[in-house]
């Protein structure tokens, strides 16, 4: 089960999830400084840690490393929503109170993936929705 990111690791992890290629401590530093001061040394930590914890694979290359996501941000936000609702005593009741606080975009986002996941609804025989059709994807992107 997902441990949910601390700050300063999340802060790392979205630039490896935003960049999707494999980084260095230096590029990540570098950009962290941006917002705010930080040693080399508290980046290297926290993707060491990363590294130990599973979210992130490393490749040495000379005497650094290189390191690269596992797995993308929208797998652990559904991780950590997944972990969440099945701590729940009333799984039910947990998710009406979800979706109430969800925003009529994210209603919408949640019937378009529910279309993805159940699959194109028929009616007289034809489909609703193309089955090349996935209202989650970049334009021109399938996900197939």
């Amino acid at each position: 089960m997902p441990r949910p990111l601390g700050e300063l690791e999340d802060a790392v992890m979205s630039r490896v999830w935003k960049w999707n290629r494999p980084v260095t401590v230096r590029e990540v530093l570098e950009d962290l400084q941006q917002e705010r001061s930080i040693a080399y040394t508290t980046v290297m930590t926290v993707l060491d840690n990363l590294h130990q914890k599973g979210w992130v694979r490393r490749e040495a290359e000379g005497r650094a490393y290189r390191y690269e996501a596992v797995s993308t941000r929208a797998a652990y936000a559904a991780a950590l929503m997944n972990e969440a609702w099945s701590r729940s005593d009333n799984p039910a009741a947990a998710l009406v109170a979800f979706f109430g606080m969800m925003s009529p975009e994210q209603r919408t986002a949640l019937r378009d993936a529910l279309r993805i996941v159940e699959g194109p609804e028929t009616t007289s025989g034809e489909t609703t929705t193309s089955e090349s059709e996935n209202p989650a994807a970049p334009e021109g992107d399938t996900g197939r």
